[in-house]
């Protein structure tokens, strides 16, 4: 199967805003403070799938304390450009109860996803719950999204985004920095 013309397009006139060395500089920033803040907490580290895997990833060996990883996959997008109804495809196999959770994710933009899975996690009764993004997009937060994430690597205004976790149609996850759609591919 060939890869569809408008993916090269897009892959082709898109711009990079951040660098695979951009990317490297802010997880090592958000390990430091993750080492910082959860050393002692036995945490479980929660990656929402597909997105968060590259951030967690990479995240993961920058971490000196024992922790466990588990995953959620949760999503709004469903390989489209606009959010909808949330769907849940797994939930974490590991007991939250009682544990300090820290949920990784590719980008916070309208928070809404990211701060369903945080309802799903306080509803286990963790004891704490944290959240980790690699990119954020604070000017198109809605109002019953989740308003910050505790760890963030990178910021970015409103436009579409992909690389490092992050997709274009379920393509370009794998793009080694982050890119900007040309507006007319928006």
């Amino acid at each position: 199967m060939n890869i569809p013309a408008h993916v090269r397009v897009v892959q082709d006139k898109a711009e990079c805003i951040y660098t695979r060395q951009d990317i490297e500089n802010a997880l090592d920033r958000m390990a430091e403070k993750m080492n910082r803040a959860l050393a002692d907490q036995n945490p479980v580290f929660l990656c929402v799938m597909v997105g968060g895997l590259i951030p967690a990833g990479n995240l993961l060996p920058r971490l000196n304390f024992p922790l466990e990883v588990d995953y959620i996959h949760a999503t709004r997008y469903r390989g489209a450009t606009r959010g909808g109804e949330l769907h849940w495809l797994v939930k974490p196999r590991c007991d939250l109860k009682d544990r300090v959770v820290l949920i990784v994710d590719d980008i916070l933009d309208g928070g809404v996803t990211l701060k369903e899975i945080v309802n799903f996690c306080i509803q286990a009764q963790a004891k704490q719950v944290l959240t980790a993004v690699l990119l954020d997009k604070k000017d198109v937060r809605l109002p019953e999204g989740l308003p910050e994430a505790d760890f963030t690597g990178l910021t970015v205004s409103d436009g579409f985004v992909f690389g490092y976790g992050m997709d274009y149609k379920e393509y370009l996850r794998n793009a080694p920095g982050i890119f900007m759609v040309a507006p007319e591919h928006r």
